[in-house]
């Protein structure tokens, strides 16, 4: 046990670890974050109602907070050693509605304000059926001496979850556990769970063995000291009372709580061994804030973990489509179908076609005669371009419906996204305007591809070569050519729909040369490809912004760290 403390130094401390693991948001639904969350909030519950307060007030009357089992008599127990009736008890459960702290009246000052227990309201006057379980009623009672106050909880196995969660809360602000246990039930498994935390956090504590039976007393007693030896309880006091008749005024006799009252006496009257409980505990709650603090920096990171999760899952998701996009777009996916029905009526499959299968050298030289007649390529253009918008807009549409499908699915079948579907079921699909949003994308696009043919073909716009096409010819035979990885294949390695690409490439080079043919196809691809990646980034966005709206504290396990290291230091 430390013997001297920097009380404000480490006050200080302790404030601001207790901020930094109030900051820990754990709003996701991680493993054992139900866990995670309870811990953490006792350990906020315990810095608020014993650490911080203890620290400012190591003066302050010494709290024992009787605490129990259902029907072990807290209460009779309380009325008892205090002989008077300041808890109600009763054979009805839960008997505590509001807890019960008898003070000295001239220790008073100590507990009407907020100094412990701050998230419970102040009541007086007597019990009754109807307290508020949020309620800490006070009594003041000069049977109880100066320097003590004690505390009647409620059931920490009481069938209300509000009693046993405020019944942990309390025994975290004691000083001093008294624990009531019974003949039949000291062995039973929820209060040595609470004896292994009360170990845990090193509070003191004493235990009441309750309705002994006189002829089995020694037995008991000799049994639970050896239980209490085995959980490191050895120097705790253990006072046994028989099984007794209660009195008119429902007290149990003064001789059965007599060493009980007068051990409690002595600790209020003697300000050094009052001093040593309460520095032994307080000791022990400091000493527990490590491995706690730590489990809540651990919660912490596995929250920005899940996050971290759901966002790649996001990102993945539309990645991967993108990539299926750009596969598509240039597999020769699209030059198959209404695309190349419509080329075939733009070019024709006649005599030019079979010069080009057939190997012909000099085909520029032909290209210029061939389509010299052919002034009346509008509408084949037209048609091609047509084909060619629906057909990227169906690719770029279909995989931007699965990238939203597979995103949504990583998110429900995450435990940490479910929640946030549930919210958001929109993102189960894909926007409602994909559709239009993407033909309104390749229509932009084909006006920036009639851009590049503009650009590219300066002063050859009144070349004959160029006007058998037009414009719009030239550009929709560019876009076609974007659409195919074929470049230096033949016709009968690609097939017809390989063909008619490298078709297409041959009379643009026929027109621009070779190298600024692949230029112009590689910015087309890139222009389209560039449209498409800031498509797909707002569609994600729409997972970004969902996530955007769980609270997580950046950087909150960090202060912890950073804090716990200050308090140990204070130390």
């Amino acid at each position: 046990m430390n013997e001297v403390f920097d009380g404000a130094r480490l006050h200080r401390a302790v404030g601001e670890l207790r901020a930094a693991v109030a900051a820990n948001a754990l709003p996701f639904e991680t493993a054992d974050v139900a866990k995670q969350r309870r811990e953490q909030g006792e350990l906020v519950s315990q810095l608020d109602d014993y650490v911080l307060p203890r620290l400012e007030s190591l003066d302050a009357p010494l709290l024992a907070v009787i605490g129990g089992s259902t029907g072990a008599g807290k209460s009779t127990l309380v009325n008892s050693i205090v002989r008077e009736q300041v808890t109600r008890s009763g054979v009805l459960r839960p008997t505590t509605r509001a807890s019960v702290l008898i003070h000295h009246p001239s220790d008073a000052q100590w507990f009407t304000g907020e100094r412990v227990l701050p998230g419970l309201s102040r009541i007086t006057g007597a019990a009754t059926q109807g307290d508020d379980p949020s309620s800490l009623r006070l009594v003041a009672s000069a049977s109880v001496p100066r320097g003590l106050a004690l505390l009647d909880a409620p059931d920490i196995d009481s069938v209300v979850s509000a009693n046993r969660d405020l019944a942990r809360q309390l025994l975290s602000a004691a000083d001093l556990w008294l624990f009531v246990t019974t003949a039949v039930r000291y062995a039973d498994a929820v209060p040595w769970e609470m004896l292994e935390q009360a170990i845990d956090r090193g509070t003191s504590v004493a235990v009441v063995l309750d309705r002994v039976p006189r002829d089995a007393m020694e037995e008991v007693r000799a049994d639970l000291a050896r239980m209490l030896a085995a959980q490191g309880l050895g120097q705790s006091p253990v006072f046994a009372v028989a099984e007794s008749t209660l009195d008119e005024n429902g007290m149990l006799p003064h001789i059965e709580v007599e060493r009980i009252s007068s051990w409690l006496h002595s600790l209020a009257n003697d300000a050094l061994s009052r001093q040593v409980v309460i520095r032994r505990t307080l000791d022990g709650a400091l000493d527990s804030l490590d491995g706690r603090a730590r489990g809540a920096v651990a919660a912490g990171r596995a929250q920005h973990e899940a996050a971290t999760t759901l966002a790649g899952a996001a990102s993945e998701a539309y990645a991967e489509q993108l990539r299926a996009v750009e596969e598509g777009l240039k597999d020769g996916t699209l030059l198959r179908g209404e695309v190349l029905a419509r080329w075939q009526e733009l070019v024709g499959t006649g005599e030019l076609l079979k010069q080009f299968e057939a190997g012909v050298s000099k085909l520029r030289d032909r290209v210029t005669g061939f389509f010299r007649a052919r002034t009346e390529t509008a509408a084949p253009a037209r048609d091609l371009g047509e084909a060619l918008q629906s057909g990227v807009a169906q690719l770029v549409t279909s995989h931007g419906e699965s990238a939203a499908l597979d995103a949504g699915r990583a998110w429900r079948l995450d435990p940490a996204g479910k929640p946030i579907m549930a919210r958001h079921p929109e993102l189960n699909a894909a926007s409602p305007e994909l559709t239009s949003t993407v033909e309104r994308l390749v229509r932009d696009w084909q006006g920036d591809v009639l851009d590049l043919v503009r650009e590219e073909a300066g002063d050859k716009r009144t070349t004959a070569r160029f006007l058998a096409f037009g414009v719009n010819g030239i550009a929709v035979m560019l876009m076609l050519i974007t659409f195919a990885s074929t470049y230096g294949l033949s016709g009968a390695e690609v097939g017809i729909a390989g063909g008619s690409a490298v078709l297409a490439q041959r009379l643009l080079e026929a027109i621009f040369g070779d190298q600024a043919v692949r230029t112009l196809a590689n910015r087309a691809r890139g222009m389209l490809l560039e449209r498409i990646t800031e498509l797909f980034e707002r569609e994600e966005q729409r997972y970004d912004a969902a996530l955007a709206e769980v609270a997580l504290a950046p950087g909150a396990p960090e202060r912890i760290e950073k804090a716990l290291a200050a308090v140990k230091d204070a130390r």
